[in-house]
């Protein structure tokens, strides 16, 4: 409910008109419309770097040992998930095995 309250009252703040009739909110938009546009034109200027470069920095990643680290780390995952569930699976019926010796069966 309070942070209703806040939103409801920071709406209020920015939509209402001021003494002179103009929104104090429209401050706001037209700097956040500037930031937008240099934005924009950075973001350009790092798109035309990335694709001039792009091949050459790809050429240097070494994909051939990446896979050979992520397919052992895989390896070494199945195999740890394996073992956990053989364990839990020869507790399991352990456990059944006492029950029914408990109750007779």
């Amino acid at each position: 409910m309070l942070m209703g309250v806040a939103i409801g009252t920071t709406v209020t703040l920015l939509l209402r008109r001021g003494p002179r009739g103009h929104r104090p909110g429209g401050t706001l938009v037209r700097a956040a419309g500037k930031g937008a546009v240099s934005a924009g034109r950075y973001s350009a200027q790092g798109a035309r770097w990335a694709a001039d470069r792009g091949s050459e920095l790809w050429d240097r990643v070494p994909r051939e040992q990446i896979a050979e680290e992520v397919g052992d780390y895989l390896s070494s995952a199945r195999t740890t998930i394996n073992n956990a569930v053989s364990d839990e699976l020869r507790d399991l019926r352990k456990s059944i095995r006492r029950q029914r010796k408990r109750i007779g069966i």
